[in-house]
């Protein structure tokens, strides 16, 4: 055990799937070890917030303000503007398909009146949850000391989602929101590429990897998968899809694999989460790493789907599954189509009113945009002017240059309209340029 378990904490990697009404345990692969949650934070903010519109304490329609301290939270975030209220219904879902990190402080601070105060909330839940291995301090996951879970906790915290707020669920799996001009589709790849996927949600720090923790539904069974330390957004998600393949291959071959029990019974590992900074974040990578991330799988995804894949009963489901797309296949593929929820600021709307307030916030989006392509046609329209003035100017300059002797060219175009048009064709042509001639040597003396 110690060959195999050496390896993968060498690559720093957390796996695990359980079964989300039983709690059984499918496959565990350092399942126990301490991790930086990231965003997964965002999992157990929309709990606390849900459970309060829950237990009436707040409603979806409650209205919220961005403060300074959110609107100065890092990206990725909605950008909103300090003062900027929105529905807790729409930050939930900014925050939950974004993963918003703003919006996580707007809900922190209008559901538990601060960051701190939201964030004892959270510890508190998750004891309630047994969650024995988490620690919160703030709402959106950003670096800070304390900010702990691992796998087994966050699998415990899917089934408490799942199972005490069934009829807020919906807010885990929606495939993409449309804000104003900007369709941002969710970040868990899964959503509308893996069949049956139904949540849940990403996570990225420098120190922690690419996180997921994801569900699916196939015949009724539903499975969680979650995958800590990652080596890209797509790896994180053919990472998920591989469990989640394995889990329900493995449904039939029970008997061949030993029981590992169920989450909550796992016991914990006393030691420092792994910080993955270099790996991710160094400077062999081109431009930042971001939950955002658009690399390309890692060659060694085939490779990796050996990973914890010992035991005779995985080498039956490998068969079983012969016929399936490879997860990374699957996950290439661009999203089923869906149509975007809208989110808009301002308190809930509907009909006439929800298309204005979308129109509203369209218009908020482009000022900075317009602004700047206003000032670049606004210098080059100046050039321009000046340009078509001088062109303007050439033919007439090339009389006037002669220019300031305008007076002798005005008498000779009098002269001009005072002859029959034939004679103005014929004569002041040729004696035109010897007119024009005479006033340039009597302007010398006179400048």
């Amino acid at each position: 055990m110690l060959v195999i378990a050496t390896p993968r904490m060498a690559q720093a990697e957390a796996l695990l799937v359980v079964e989300a009404d039983t709690g059984k345990v499918l496959q565990a692969d350092n399942a126990t070890m301490p991790w930086y949650p990231a965003s997964l934070s965002k999992m157990m903010t929309a709990y606390v917030t849900l459970k309060a519109v829950k237990d009436g304490r707040v409603s979806l329609d409650t209205l919220v303000t961005v403060s300074p301290i959110a609107a100065s939270q890092s990206p990725s975030k909605m950008g909103l503007r300090p003062g900027t209220q929105v529905t807790i219904d729409n930050a939930l879902k900014m925050m939950l398909v974004k993963s918003a990190n703003d919006m996580a402080v707007v809900l922190a601070e209008g559901v538990g009146g601060s960051i701190d105060g939201f964030a004892a909330m959270m510890n508190d839940s998750a004891q309630k949850l047994g969650m024995t291995q988490t620690s919160y301090v703030n709402p959106n996951g950003l670096p800070a000391d304390g900010q702990i879970t691992s796998a087994r906790d966050l699998a415990i915290l899917a089934r408490g989602i799942i199972r005490d707020l069934p009829e807020y669920e919906y807010f885990v799996h929606i495939p993409s929101i449309r804000f104003g001009r900007r369709i941002t589709q969710n970040f868990n790849r899964l959503i509308g590429r893996y069949p049956g996927a139904d949540g849940f949600k990403t996570g990225f720090i420098c120190a922690s990897g690419y996180n997921l923790v994801a569900s699916a539904t196939h015949d009724g069974k539903r499975l969680i998968a979650v995958v800590l330390g990652a080596s890209s957004g797509k790896m994180r998600a053919v990472r998920a899809a591989q469990l989640l393949d394995r889990g329900f291959a493995n449904n039939g071959l029970a008997w061949l694999r030993p029981s590992l029990g169920t989450v909550d019974n796992l016991v914990p590992i006393d030691a420092s989460p792994p910080n993955l900074r270099d790996e991710m974040c160094g400077s062999k990578h081109k431009r930042p790493a971001s939950d955002e991330d658009e690399d390309t799988v890692a060659s060694s995804a085939g490779s990796s789907a050996t990973n914890g894949e010992g035991s005779a009963a995985t080498f039956f489901a490998a068969g079983l599954q012969a016929a399936m797309p490879k997860p990374s296949e699957l996950l290439a593929l661009p999203p089923a189509p869906s149509e975007p929820i809208v989110v808009y600021t301002g308190p809930t709307r509907t009909g006439a009113a929800l298309i204005a307030a979308v129109a509203a916030d369209s218009e908020k989006e482009q000022p900075v945009r317009r602004g700047k392509r206003v000032r670049v046609v606004a210098r080059a329209s100046k050039p321009d002017a000046a340009a078509d003035a001088k062109g303007d100017a050439k033919p007439v300059a090339a009389k006037p240059v002669r220019h300031a002797n305008a007076k002798p060219d005005t008498a000779a175009a009098k002269q001009a309209a005072d002859k029959p048009a034939a004679a103005a064709a014929a004569k002041p042509a040729a004696s035109k340029p010897k007119a024009a001639a005479k006033p340039k040597t009597e302007a010398k003396p006179a400048s």
